[in-house]
C-alpha cells in the first residue's frame, strides 16, 4: 500500500497549497499563457537545482510506479477504441464508407472539470452512437452516427494523455507513453481482423454491437477503478476525492485515512474561450513544428492504411477476412513502434540528463528541479533517435507502391510493418515532447495534436485514391516519401532552436505576468487613495 503523508499542521499551510498549485506540471486553466505562467513563480536557486527549500518538496505524485502502470493500462484500454473504431471498418469498405472527426472539445473539458468525468461522458456518447449505428437504415444516418461515434472515441487519446501527464514526471514519462501507445494501437492490429471476421460471417452491422459490448466493459472499469488525477482536483494523490471523482472501488477498499481534505472551491466553467484557447499552442514555433511534421507522417501512414483494401483486393483478389488479416503487419508495427520507442525515450532522457549533470558539475545524488531548469534540453532528449526512424519511414514509403507490382504480397506487407513502426515511433516522440512543453494542459495539447494530425490526414485519405488512379501506386507513394523528406528539416530547426524558443516564451510570459501584477498593485494603490 502506498505510504501517504499525514496532513501538515496549520503552520505549514503552504505545503497543502503546493500539492495543487506549486508542484511542477500542474494543470491550470486552459489558456496556454496561463499554463506557462504557472512556472514563472520565482525561487532562489543557482540555475540548476533549488537551494532554499524550507520544507522538503513533496513528491510529484504519491502513487507507486505499479499503481501508475495500472492507471496507464486502464486509460490505454480506453484509448484503444479510437483506432479500433476506425480500423475495424476497413475490411468492410466495400459495404460502407466512414468519416473521421477529431474533437477538440473534450481536451479543455478534461483539463478543467477532470479526467474521470470526461471519460464517462465520452464513453456515454460512444455507446449511444453505436446503438444508433446498429439501427441505422440509411447512408445519411450511418454517417451522422459514425461522426458522433468518432467524436467520443477519438477523445479517449487526449484524456488518457492527460492522466499520464498528471501522474508522471518527464523522467519516467517516455516508457509509460510507450505502454499507452502500444496497448492503444492494438486496435490498429486487431480491428481489421475482427472487422473481417464479423463482416464475413455476420454482416457489418454486427460490428457496432461488438463495439457497444466492448465499450461497456471499458466504461465499467473506469467507473470501478480509475480515480480522478487532475492535479487541481486530486493534487499529487494526497487530496481526498469525493463524488464523481471517486472510483467505486474506494467504497469497498477506501484509501489511507491520511488523505488531506481541501477547502471546496468553485469549479471553473467551460466556456467557448476555453475550447478555442488550446489553438494558441499552434502559434508557438516549437509546438507548430512538432505538430506539423507529425501530421505529415500521420497523413502518409493513414493513406497507406486506408488504401490497403482497394489496392490489395484488386491485385491479390482477397475476400473480407483475408483483407482483415492483411492489416496485421501494419498493426504489429504500430504496437512494436510505440512500445519499444517508449523504452528508447527513457534511455535517451537518462543519457541527456547525465550529459547535463556532467556539463554543470551537478552530483548524481542531487535532485534536479525541472521546474526551474529552463536550460534543460528536453527537446534533444525526445528527438535524439528520431532521425533513423524518419529515414526508414521515407525509404519504406518510397518503395511501397512499386512493391505492389511484384505480385508477391509478402513484400508490401513487410514494408507496411516498417512504415507503421517508424510512423508510430515519430508519434510517440512528438506526443512526449508536446506534453513536456505544456505539461499543465497535456490533454488540451494532445487534443490539438490529434486535431492537426487528423485534419491533414482526412484530406490525404480523401485524395489518395484519386492520385493513385491518376499516376499509379508507385509514383503516388514516391511523391509522399519526397514530401516527408522535404519537411524533415523542420526537425533540425527544433533540435537547434527549440530550447531557445522555449526560453523566449518563458521570458515573454514572465514579463506579461509581472506587468499584470503591476497593474493590480497600481489599482489597489489608487483605491487606497
Amino acid at each position: 500500500m502506498v505510504s501517504i503523508p499525514r496532513p501538515p499542521p496549520a503552520s505549514h499551510a503552504a505545503t497543502l497549497s503546493s500539492l495543487t498549485n506549486a508542484l511542477p506540471e500542474e494543470p491550470t486553466p486552459m489558456d496556454p499563457e496561463q499554463v506557462q505562467r504557472q512556472d514563472i513563480k520565482t525561487r532562489v536557486h543557482d540555475g540548476s537545482y533549488s537551494l532554499d527549500k524550507a520544507l522538503p518538496e513533496p513528491p510529484y505524485h504519491v502513487f507507486t510506479l505499479a499503481k501508475k502502470k495500472q492507471l496507464v493500462y486502464i486509460v490505454s484500454l480506453a484509448g484503444l477504441f479510437s483506432p479500433l473504431s476506425s480500423n475495424i471498418y476497413f475490411p468492410a469498405l466495400g459495404q460502407i464508407a466512414t468519416v473521421r472527426l477529431a474533437p477538440s472539445f473534450w481536451g479543455p473539458l478534461s483539463d478543467t472539470q477532470g479526467r474521470r468525468i470526461t471519460f464517462i461522458c465520452t464513453f456515454a456518447v460512444y455507446l449511444l452512437a453505436n446503438v444508433g449505428l446498429g439501427f441505422s437504415n440509411s447512408f445519411a444516418a450511418l454517417m451522422v452516427f459514425r461522426g458522433i461515434q468518432a467524436a467520443g472515441s477519438a477523445a479517449t487519446i487526449s484524456v488518457g494523455a492527460g492522466v499520464i501527464g498528471d501522474i508522471t514526471t518527464a523522467r519516467e514519462r517516455g516508457g509509460l507513453i510507450g505502454v499507452f501507445g502500444g496497448i492503444r494501437m492494438m486496435g490498429q492490429s486487431i480491428g481489421p481482423v475482427f472487422g473481417g471476421i464479423i463482416t464475413q460471417f455476420l454482416g457489418f452491422r454486427s460490428i457496432f454491437w461488438f463495439l457497444f459490448g466492448l465499450g461497456s466493459v471499458a466504461l465499467l472499469l473506469i467507473l470501478l477503478l480509475l480515480p480522478e488525477t487532475l492535479r487541481s482536483i486530486a493534487g499529487n494523490g494526497t487530496l481526498r476525492l469525493a463524488g464523481i471523482h471517486r472510483p467505486l472501488i474506494y467504497t469497498f477498499s477506501p484509501p489511507s485515512d491520511a488523505l488531506i481534505d481541501r477547502d471546496p472551491t468553485p469549479k471553473k466553467k467551460v466556456t467557448l474561450s476555453d475550447i478555442v484557447a488550446p489553438l494558441k499552442f499552434l502559434f508557438e514555433k516549437d509546438v507548430f513544428i512538432t505538430l506539423f511534421f507529425g501530421s505529415i507522417v500521420y497523413t502518409v501512414w493513414s493513406m497507406v492504411t486506408s488504401s490497403t483494401t482497394s489496392l490489395f483486393q484488386s491485385r491479390f483478389h482477397l475476400n473480407d477476412l483475408q483483407i482483415g488479416l492483411a492489416f496485421l503487419p501494419n498493426g504489429a508495427g504500430c504496437v512494436a513502434g510505440s512500445y519499444l520507442t517508449g523504452y528508447l525515450m527513457d534511455h535517451d532522457y537518462h543519457v541527456i540528463e547525465s550529459q547535463y549533470r556532467t556539463s554543470r558539475n551537478i552530483p548524481e545524488d542531487t535532485k534536479l528541479n525541472k521546474k526551474d531548469l529552463v536550460d534543460f534540453p528536453i527537446e534533444k532528449s525526445r528527438l535524439r533517435n528520431i532521425w533513423w526512424n524518419v529515414l526508414i519511414f521515407i525509404a519504406a514509403t518510397a518503395g511501397y507502391g512499386f512493391s505492389l507490382n511484384l505480385d508477391r504480397i509478402a513484400i508490401p506487407l513487410m514494408l507496411q510493418f516498417f512504415i507503421a513502426y517508424t510512423a508510430t515511433a515519430v508519434f510517440s516522440f512528438n506526443s512526449a515532447l508536446v506534453i513536456d512543453l505544456y505539461p499543465g494542459a497535456s490533454a488540451s495539447a494532445t487534443a490539438v495534436n490529434n486535431l492537426m494530425r487528423c485534419s491533414v490526414g482526412a484530406d490525404g485519405v480523401a485524395a489518395v485514391q484519386v492520385i493513385i488512379d491518376r499516376v499509379g501506386a508507385g509514383v503516388t507513394f514516391l511523391i509522399f516519401a519526397a514530401v516527408t523528406m522535404g519537411a524533415s528539416p523542420l526537425l533540425v530547426l527544433e533540435w537547434l532552436y527549440g530550447e531557445g524558443w522555449r526560453r523566449e516564451r518563458r521570458e515573454r510570459l514572465k514579463a506579461k505576468d509581472e506587468k499584470e501584477m503591476g497593474n493590480v498593485e497600481n489599482g489597489k494603490a489608487m483605491i487606497a487613495k
